[in-house]
């Protein structure tokens, strides 16, 4: 499976695949099929757009695509800036132009789990009007030279750890599913190597802590196989034609057939009811399907070590929900952590990260006093909509600005 050629098939079957659906598109949209009475020509005409979007956009990195912003009933310009760049990551904020700068400045750490950060477009254009934005801006593995070298979990907590003392211990840093745990660690690390500079505040949403409190089918995947299964079966070689060429990845697309496998039924009914509106002239190209999924269908590689690492030190050893996760040749210890007020929000019907995951922080944090701990369920509330569904904007979103609030009225 680690071969080169590997690498690039997959790539050629996309490619064949997104050429066959342009292909079907323009054939059975001939005039000519017009004059038919059958509904076939439409059908396969439809099949092709969609399939010719949906295989197209797997490789395009999306646009953050948040060019103004409404604050205090004036419309404000906004630009990305690059606050650190660094091989595998920048740290870039979204500058609102002429205003005033807000109290309540926000490190937002994405997920590094195969979507683009802008997977956590709608999270940013909501906290904006409110807060001073950074984000980590994870980069696709596959265009990062060989030569650049690796990057593991523990790079990954040790670039959290050199954001946020840049940023400063006024910094309220907002860890959304994958990065949990590890923003937790790196919180950990600053505490005990630089007290002065923890983040005023550290909110956990709906990342696995300890997957064992609540196994799901996620954290269930990681157990059934070796890790020289899932070596063998995930790993490859970047392919020709990339900077990254020869760098071990798990591929993007390997990783959104196992997003696609999860919910299998459901994926099928959205495709097939757009292939339908797009028959019948009822879809459109920002649509509520083609928005989602032009988001969703966007991935990109991660490193063979970083993914490794993950399933073999968070899920299988838990080395972090024992409080025993090792960082640049040190244990980190939990319960170091005393300045930084801590929230956990999940969701109740999260089956991703379940209920009770994220929350097993809690009683790691030993140093911390109750009232700088807060722990939050939302009902109803998947996976994706406790940081960009309807659960985040009027529930969640108040709770936490809430909470960063009465931690900077109490400093």
């Amino acid at each position: 499976m680690k071969s080169l050629a590997t690498y690039d098939l997959m790539e050629s079957g996309r490619l064949s695949s997104e050429w066959l659906g342009a292909a079907s598109r323009i054939f059975w949209s001939y005039p000519a099929f017009g004059l038919s009475a059958t509904p076939v020509p439409s059908v396969l005409s439809a099949w092709g757009k969609v399939a010719e979007r949906s295989f197209s956009r797997m490789t395009e990195k999306p646009d953050w695509g948040i060019n103004t912003v409404i604050s205090d009933r004036k419309e404000y310009l906004v630009s990305v800036d690059h606050a650190l760049e660094k091989p595998f990551c920048d740290l870039i904020r979204f500058r609102v132009r002429r205003r005033e700068p807000s109290r309540r400045k926000v490190l937002l750490v994405a997920p590094m789990s195969g979507h683009y950060p802008t997977l956590l477009r709608k999270t940013v254009a909501s906290l904006l009007p409110a807060c001073e934005v950074f984000v980590t801006e994870w980069k696709n593995a596959r265009d990062i030279p060989v030569s650049v070298g690796k990057f593991d979990i523990e790079d990954f907590c040790l670039y959290l750890v050199e954001f946020m003392e840049f940023l400063g211990s006024d910094a309220n840093v907002i860890a959304i599913c994958q990065p949990a745990p590890l923003a937790l660690a790196a919180v950990a690390r600053i505490a005990e190597d630089s007290p002065d500079k923890q983040p005023r505040t550290l909110t956990l949403i709906g990342g696995p802590v300890d997957p064992d409190a609540a196994p799901t089918e996620v954290t269930d995947f990681g157990k059934r196989f070796t890790m020289g299964q899932l070596e063998h079966l995930a790993i490859q070689h970047v392919g020709a034609g990339h900077p990254g060429v020869g760098r071990l990845v798990y591929p993007g697309v390997l990783q959104l057939a196992s997003f696609l496998g999860m919910n299998l039924h459901s994926h099928y009914e959205a495709f097939l009811g757009q292939i339908i509106r797009t028959a019948k002239g009822e879809a459109s190209d920002h649509d509520r399907h083609n928005t989602f999924y032009d988001e969703y269908l966007a991935v990109m590689d991660m490193t063979a070590e970083f993914y490794l690492s993950t399933v073999k030190r968070v899920f299988k050893s838990r080395e972090i929900a024992r409080n025993r996760f090792e960082l640049a040749g040190r244990i980190v210890d939990i319960g170091r952590i005393d300045r930084s007020a801590v929230k956990i929000v999940e969701g109740g019907k999260d089956n991703i990260s379940a209920p009770g995951q994220c929350a097993a922080a809690l009683p790691m944090l030993s140093g911390l006093p109750d009232s700088k701990k807060a722990h939050h369920v939302e009902p109803d509330a998947g996976h994706y909509g406790i940081f960009a569904g309807k659960s985040w904007h009027k529930s969640i979103r108040p709770l936490v600005l809430e909470f960063i609030d009465g931690q900077i009225a109490d400093s």
